[in-house]
């Protein structure tokens, strides 16, 4: 019976991630014909300084999808490494990366390039050097590497630097916080800034070293929800009711998972919890929050996924695949 149900046979299938993939693609392609106008989609005007900057002189406008598609291409590939080296989903599961495709490819806004793509991936390879200090005696080097990510994706999207204080939390539940594995941290964040300050410094420009810094302590009118778009509106509520439904299994069923695993889903739990907080707070960093949000949820949905097989879970998983499909052709009629 188990095999029998459509969430097992998709979650199961050897097949499924090739063919979400192929999906994704042809829906990304046809976008990109269809609503050329989403390329000249004007930048905003909060988005960080040195990203206005890449933006204009290393980017032309018709290769921003593209380079969007390759980041979120590779924000896939690490998914599948991240749960294989660390057995999140206790098998060698792809679901996860599966799902980040669809997430993505229903809201059509978020296949142009933003900061927060370069933020996500920075702090995806952030997360795995985080993970790998779990209980860790000499964790200094892993905290270095992680909050070095966090540094050079602060420099492109400098409310990154925020997450540092979960980064700590987190490494003190993972038993890998000292006082040495702290000040390795610390080096870790600064050291990109060391080189940003080198530069300004050479070239007389310390204004290019305050920037970021500046933008950190910019804030934009709190729980301004009204700023929102309404593909945003849709995909946060759509998340919200999957994260919640997960993070109820992660926790009711946590006794089936290894304490290292246990602790690994709590902390993904703490991030999504503390991206909505941000995003409500700070509407105005929504499209670049997003891909980070999408990628804690993503391991969290694929761990209930694939690990459930009621009837229920498969009722839910349908429901699931439906909303979708009506929130891409929401999204799709938006833009008409």
């Amino acid at each position: 019976m188990r095999n029998k149900r459509l969430q097992n046979q998709v979650t199961a299938g050897r097949f499924t991630l090739p063919a979400v993939t192929l999906i994704c693609t042809l829906c990304w392609v046809s976008t990109s014909f269809l609503f050329p106008q989403l390329a000249s989609i004007p930048t905003q005007d909060n988005q960080p300084f040195f990203w206005q900057s890449i933006q204009s002189f290393l980017l032309p406008g018709w290769a921003e999808q593209i380079v969007s598609f390759l980041i979120y291409a590779i924000i896939g590939y690490f998914l599948i490494e991240l749960n294989n080296q660390f057995g999140i989903i206790r098998m060698r599961a792809s679901m996860q990366t599966a799902i980040y495709f669809l997430f993505v490819t229903v809201c059509p806004e978020m296949h142009l390039l933003y900061a927060g793509d370069i933020a996500a991936l920075a702090s995806l390879i952030s997360i795995y050097f985080l993970f790998r200090s779990y209980q860790q005696s000499h964790a200094a080097g892993y905290l270095f590497y992680s909050f070095l990510f966090i540094g050079m994706g602060s420099i492109i999207f400098p409310q990154l630097t925020v997450f540092s204080v979960l980064w700590i939390l987190e490494a003190y539940r993972f038993q890998s916080l000292t006082l040495r594995s702290f000040c390795g941290a610390l080096l870790g964040w600064m050291l990109p800034y060391w080189f940003l300050f080198g530069h300004a410094f050479f070239y007389n420009e310390m204004d290019l070293f305050y920037r970021p810094f500046i933008e950190l302590s910019t804030f934009g009118e709190a729980f301004h929800l009204q700023t929102l778009q309404s593909w945003e509106l849709a995909i946060l509520g759509y998340l919200l009711i999957l994260f919640i439904v997960s993070a109820v299994h992660c926790i009711a069923a946590g006794f089936e998972d290894k304490i290292r695993t246990r602790a690994y889903l709590q902390f993904l739990i703490d991030l999504t919890i503390f991206l909505f907080l941000l995003i409500a707070i700070q509407p105005n960093y929504c499209n670049d929050l997003l891909p980070l949000l999408m990628i804690s949820n993503s391991i969290l949905i694929g761990h209930f996924f694939v690990l459930t097989n009621s009837k229920s879970s498969n009722v839910f998983f349908i429901i699931s695949l439906v909303s979708l499909t009506l929130l891409f052709a929401f999204n799709i009629w938006t833009l008409l």
